[in-house]
């Protein structure tokens, strides 16, 4: 089981951190080691005094494949949520001004939080919100209307590189409203006005 996440997939995402808009889907891993624990709280790491959340849609994926054809993509998914990618913002931004990779920043243990997964719509999927409240106030939304690369074009992209296996996680992307996580917060995720996900930090 392997963790896939696609960056910079919202232009206004994109902008808020002063990165260029991708040509194509940007690809990072996170291990299985980086999915956070159901109903135990994420310890704040040591390594970094600026983490931040990034709330997005995640797919499992139901079926195994290589070289996905697009138009074929949406059989090899039937369950969606809502995630959160962690990332040690300081750590990144360390790493990528000497161009270094940057997994250290957002793989680490609990980096990966993983909500409910509930039934995809595929009639409606592209116009699904989601958001992310702190403290019980909503501080990023997003809604897939707004994807740069569709979940069929990430999944067939990433496909060409990685075996899609049965029960991997692709992060979809995260829209604008990143911020700062702080001790003792509790985030909630929702998908429209379900609540799927909540962790807190500590």
């Amino acid at each position: 089981m392997k963790i896939v996440c696609i960056g910079r997939n919202y232009k206004e995402h994109a902008k808020e951190l002063n990165n260029p808009v991708p040509d194509e889907p940007v690809i990072f891993l996170k291990p299985k080691s980086a999915i956070a624990r159901p109903f135990v709280p994420v310890l704040y790491p040591e390594f970094t005094d600026n983490l931040q959340y990034e709330c997005e849609i995640i797919l499992k994926i139901c079926k195994n494949g290589k070289l996905i054809p697009e138009n074929a993509a949406g059989q090899y998914f039937q369950e969606w949520s809502v995630g959160i990618d962690f990332t040690a913002r300081d750590l990144q931004q360390k790493l990528k001004n000497k161009g270094l990779p940057w997994e250290c920043a957002k793989s680490f243990d609990g980096a990966a939080v993983i909500g409910t997964f509930v039934p995809v719509p595929k009639d409606s999927m592209y116009q699904t919100a989601f958001s992310l409240h702190q403290n019980g106030t909503k501080v990023q939304t997003g809604n897939t209307a707004d994807l740069i690369f569709s979940f069929e074009q990430v999944i067939s992209y990433v496909s060409r590189f990685f075996t899609l296996q049965i029960g991997d996680i692709i992060y979809t992307g995260t829209p604008a409203g990143v911020g700062q996580v702080l001790p003792y917060d509790l985030l909630e995720g929702y998908l429209e006005n379900k609540k799927l996900l909540e962790v807190e930090i500590k």
